[in-house]
């Protein structure tokens, strides 16, 4: 009788290190990361595999300078809870960073960044 449970148990050990590090991760983008780009995207879209908490999700994109050049809006999809959005003003070709910060449901803050490049057409 005492096998089973020290069967569970050793399943239970194995698993909880996983169990305990859940968070939201990044599901897909658009742009993707480290995309390069023709036209310039009006907006940021990022999909994670858990809801976010609105009030504390945000996205910003900058410049190779440092400039924000996101609307300052972003915000998470209500029609998606897992989806976060941003607009953006209208892009220059150049090298561009995504930088987000979301909080999921489960209490996990994430954050972290991805570039993205527009190519000049000319």
């Amino acid at each position: 009788m005492k096998r089973p449970i020290a069967v569970w148990v050793s399943v239970w050990v194995m698993l909880w290190p996983s169990i305990a590090a859940a968070h939201a991760y990044l599901v897909k983008s658009v742009p993707a990361r480290r995309a390069t780009l023709f036209n310039a995207p009006s907006k940021i879209q990022l999909w994670f595999n858990e809801r976010l908490e609105t009030r504390y999700s945000t996205i910003t994109v900058t410049d190779a300078h440092g400039q924000r050049v996101d609307l300052g809006n972003s915000e998470v999809v209500a029609a998606d809870p897992k989806q976060l959005t941003v607009g953006l003003k209208p892009l220059s070709p150049g090298r561009y960073t995504v930088q987000f910060r979301v909080l999921s449901v489960d209490g996990h803050v994430v954050d972290q960044n991805f570039p993205f490049t527009i190519r000049d057409t000319r």
